[in-house]
């Protein structure tokens, strides 16, 4: 049976940087793993009054199973305003609660942070750290992934560079000996 790794994408943008570096690394991945891409744009926003039998929004519900379905999580964010988008922050929300019932916990994750400038995203990827320190979620250290300047390690046809793709191919490496020590 293949451990299933959740992929989720901070930026909701059609031609997003973030979504194609993630489908690339959901190529990479080993056999007996398989990439499972959990949307996050449909979400309502948090609300704890709407966290009641009977008024749980089902976008919730559902996203909720899917990331109990799932055995780690690969999240890929742009950088906004020095932080993580609002989506991918409303979808950490609603995936820790109920309080005591989240479903992130004990799932090892990986983030990635995708930017044209030359920073790469630093001030989100360093941010949706310290979130996921709170959700008990084991986070791959080494190698850190910022992928900066993407617009010069994409071809025109959108495809990833080979030295860039050996690069990700090396962080997904080290994510599954990382994944395996707690499976």
């Amino acid at each position: 049976m293949s451990k299933k790794i959740g992929f989720i994408v901070g930026s909701l943008r059609e031609g997003s940087f973030n979504k194609i570096v993630a489908k690339k690394f959901a190529e990479l991945l080993p056999e007996g793993f398989e990439a499972v891409f959990l949307e996050i744009g449909q979400l309502p926003f948090y609300n704890e009054d709407l966290d009641v039998e009977g008024h749980v929004p089902a976008e919730w519900t559902s996203f909720r199973q899917d990331v109990q379905g799932v055995d780690g999580v690969f999240f890929f964010t742009p950088e906004y305003n020095r932080s993580v988008p609002a989506a991918l922050k409303n979808a950490l929300d609603v995936g820790s609660r109920p309080y005591g019932a989240s479903s992130w916990g004990g799932k090892p994750a990986l983030v990635v942070s995708v930017s044209p400038g030359a920073i790469a995203g630093f001030g989100a990827n360093h941010h949706l750290r310290q979130s996921l320190v709170f959700l008990d979620m084991p986070t791959l250290q080494q190698p850190e992934a910022y992928i900066g300047g993407i617009t010069n390690l994409i071809d025109e046809n959108n495809e990833i560079k080979a030295d860039t793709v050996n690069f990700f191919q090396t962080i997904t490496d080290k994510y599954i000996e990382f994944f395996n020590r707690f499976n």
